[in-house]
């Protein structure tokens, strides 16, 4: 699969993609933790259907400690027994959040307050924050068909 732009080498993208990459690096210093910021990356790039990310999000999860059982169970995470209780809250909003254009009302006001039950309002900005960037990069990504399986973390640090 050949990508329809090079995003890479292209200058448009790069100043557009240099900030979407240091929103991330925002993310990465606030208090919402690691674990999650990737498990909803992951999810949402799944539902989305963005190879590319997950591909990176699974990678970059590895890397930073994740085990391969629960990365294998991101796309059945409600039969699984291996996410904590908060994980859980913030995987049902990233579902909710991605899949906004399937559901009528949106984000539930269930859904909603489980996540804030288990994170305090900076975190669920994050959390928010998180799940519409992932989402924006999963776009790209499929408009494009970059293609997946050649990512290795760090790869993309010259965009910070």
């Amino acid at each position: 699969m050949e990508p329809r732009l090079d995003v890479m080498s292209n200058p448009t993208a790069g100043r557009i993609l240099k900030h979407l990459v240091a929103t991330g690096k925002a993310l990465a210093d606030s208090s919402l933790p690691a674990a999650t910021q990737e498990l909803v990356k992951i999810r949402a790039s799944q539902i989305n259907g963005c190879g590319f990310c997950v591909d990176m999000h699974t990678k970059d999860a590895t890397a930073a400690g994740e085990t391969q059982t629960r990365l294998n169970l991101v796309a059945a995470w409600r039969e699984a027994s291996v996410f904590t209780d908060a994980e859980r809250a913030a995987l049902e909003l990233a579902e909710q959040g991605t899949r906004i254009a399937d559901a009528a009302g949106g984000v539930t006001d269930e859904a909603w307050e489980n996540a804030a039950k288990h994170y305090d309002e900076d975190q669920l900005v994050a959390l928010v924050s998180a799940i519409a960037v992932i989402n924006t990069f999963n776009r790209l990504n499929v408009m494009v068909q970059n293609p997946a399986g050649d990512y290795r973390p760090g790869q993309f640090d010259q965009f910070g």
